[in-house]
């Protein structure tokens, strides 16, 4: 298959900036990163690179700056035939995610996509925390959200589990498919044609491969069949990947996340939980803590069953958390300053 930089995202506003820079390396997308290594699409055709020195320099300092899956790359090739990454372009979204651990820090899962879709199974049950915990980070990205219930043939009433996952994501279109039977894929088709890109975010044996080859209409990622004792797939992708479709635009297919901590930015997860973030604008009063305030919108929702409990705790679990992120952060910087003065 032949690939054009356009059809892969590639317009006007990006040529505009290459032009301004005036540069004479040759551009790129990356699709793949191994330990470092980028597999680079171009017009010309695939290309293995590594990371140049002022790209090293910069990503000293963050490490979100080395080059992603879905960067736009300037490359340099060398006399040695070795080929660098000279520059990574302005990103245009970025899915951020906190890894864990006490080195915890900001990790790219994947740059310039166009819509991120939470993937989640239909069996055996979705995970409500699970969904809103990522459509948080999809919201936050900059790209536009999106829900895919995958294997719906295996639910009795697929409908009825789209309809309750539509109430965890107020605004947000929730897409019921099924890639073992092919149905309901026209309306994901359309969220990624020529020039788009579609990221698919969700835990291992969520079906995110199979869409991949639906979509593309090949064998193109691995994939293995769920265990019939808990409908669980097991995790088969191990990279993040970006592959080009037949008809222009192409797919992200992230590895199985098993935890996916926010950053300190709420934005997201205020447009994640719009429905929340609503009922506390009618408050009575603009600082209102939402416990035991007089004339608290979010109580009297709870009172009346309009906001569930558990939908409500996870809205101060994850604002606990980024909270907490926003004074670990604060904290670093604080050292850092320390350690320069």
């Amino acid at each position: 298959m032949s690939i054009t930089l356009t059809a892969l995202g590639w317009d006007a506003e990006r040529a505009a900036h290459l032009r301004r820079i005036r540069t004479d390396h040759r551009l790129g997308r990356v699709a793949r990163v191994d330990r470092g290594v980028c597999t680079v699409l171009t017009e010309a055709g695939p290309v293995r690179a590594t990371s140049g020195g002022a790209v090293l320099v910069a990503a000293a300092g963050d490490p979100t700056r080395l080059p992603a899956v879905g960067d736009w790359v300037l490359l340099g090739r060398w006399p040695d035939a070795r080929v660098t990454v000279e520059a990574v372009l302005p990103r245009r979204t970025a899915l951020v995610r906190r890894t864990a651990g006490k080195d915890a820090g900001d990790h790219l899962l994947a740059a310039n996509l166009d819509v991120a879709a939470v993937v989640e199974a239909v069996h055996p049950a979705p995970d409500a925390a699970r969904v809103e915990r990522l459509l948080a980070l999809a919201h936050e990205s900059g790209a536009r959200p999106l829900v895919v219930l995958t294997k719906t043939d295996l639910a009795a009433d697929p409908v009825a589990v789209a309809r309750q996952l539509a109430t965890l994501a107020p605004g947000v279109p929730v897409l019921p498919v099924s890639a073992e039977r092919g149905t309901g894929l026209e309306p994901l088709r359309a969220e990624v044609g020529p020039g788009r890109t579609l990221g698919l975010l969700g835990p291992s044996g969520a079906g995110k491969s199979s869409l991949v080859n639906a979509l593309a209409g090949a064998t193109v990622m691995p994939t293995q069949a769920i265990r019939r004792v808990d409908g669980k797939g097991r995790h088969t992708t191990t990279w993040r990947a970006l592959v080009p479709l037949p008809g222009g635009g192409a797919v992200v297919d992230t590895p199985g996340v098993r935890a996916v901590g926010l950053l300190d930015g709420a934005a997201g997860l205020d447009r994640a939980f719009g429905d929340i973030a609503a009922l506390a604008g009618e408050c009575r009063y603009g600082d209102c803590g939402h416990e035991a305030e007089p004339g608290c919108a979010v109580q009297a929702a709870l009172r009346d069953g309009e906001l569930t409990a558990r939908r409500w705790e996870s809205w101060r679990r994850l604002h606990r958390e980024i909270a907490h992120e926003t004074r670990r952060r604060a904290a670093r910087r604080s050292r850092r300053r320390g350690r320069l003065s």
